[in-house]
């Protein structure tokens, strides 16, 4: 089977539906035959009533740390934005350079959908967060994207140094939560979220989840962040 995909001003393209992966043509068929079927009224609700989420996540686009997993979440429940190491860059709306992916789907999170929770999800063993603590790393590609990404974390993996514990793995750690910390702050030099949160009708939370033992931990929300960031790894408790 095969069907035709128009491109604006190109040319039409075959596409047969054999090149599609396999597993995920399977998966869909369970889907479809499965979950679907049980959850035929809600997806039927959201269609005609549109999303209503409580909570946005943003997480890492890590395949083994979808937060929709990790929180057993039925569709419609969290409004999900994904990028490399969950990282959120500083409110910088003159910067017309740069395409604000994070920044859009936290706007229209905040200002439209209307959030009541903000949570930043880190996870062990982040390929982002080695990639920052690696000074002999080269570049993937000439435009080394998540290179100049990962510089976001560079306020903080400074402090990864001044850990006398952190090595090898630890390090990772203490810097996968302080990353966490660091998304929160520039979370907060967003004027739509800083000002929700003053008036106490948004919150914002920080985790981190172990993959290799399903562990989720919750940072202190009674800590400071922008003055126990080199602390903040010890600041994350073990949810029971």
């Amino acid at each position: 089977m095969s069907f035709l995909i128009a491109i604006e001003r190109g040319p039409l393209y075959l596409v047969s539906m054999t090149e599609f992966p396999e597993s995920l043509l399977e998966g869909y068929r369970n889907f479809r035959g499965g979950r679907f079927v049980r959850e035929r009224e809600r997806y039927e609700r959201l269609a005609t009533t549109g999303q209503k989420p409580t909570t946005m996540v943003i997480a890492c686009c890590d395949s083994r740390a979808a937060p929709e997993t990790i929180f057993n979440s039925l569709p419609g429940e969290i409004f999900v934005m994904r990028n490399v190491a969950n990282l959120v860059p500083p409110y910088t709306p003159e910067d017309n350079d740069t395409h604000h992916a994070t920044s859009a789907a936290l706007e229209f999170a905040v200002q439209s959908l209307k959030v009541t929770n903000i949570i930043v999800l880190g996870h062990g063993r982040c390929g982002g967060v080695a990639a920052a603590l690696d000074p002999d790393l080269e570049p993937l590609s000439p435009g080394d994207f998540i290179g100049r990404w990962m510089d976001l974390l560079k306020p903080v993996a400074t402090m990864v140094d001044g850990h006398k514990s952190a090595c090898g793995a630890e390090s990772h750690t203490v810097l996968e939560r302080l990353s966490v910390c660091n998304s929160l702050t520039n979370l907060r030099s967003f004027p739509c979220v800083s000002i929700l949160e003053k008036k106490q009708r948004l919150k914002l939370h920080g985790a981190w989840f172990d993959i290799s033992t399903g562990e989720l931990w919750l940072l202190d929300e009674d800590a400071k962040i922008d003055e126990t960031k080199q602390l903040a790894h010890e600041r994350f408790k073990l949810v029971v």
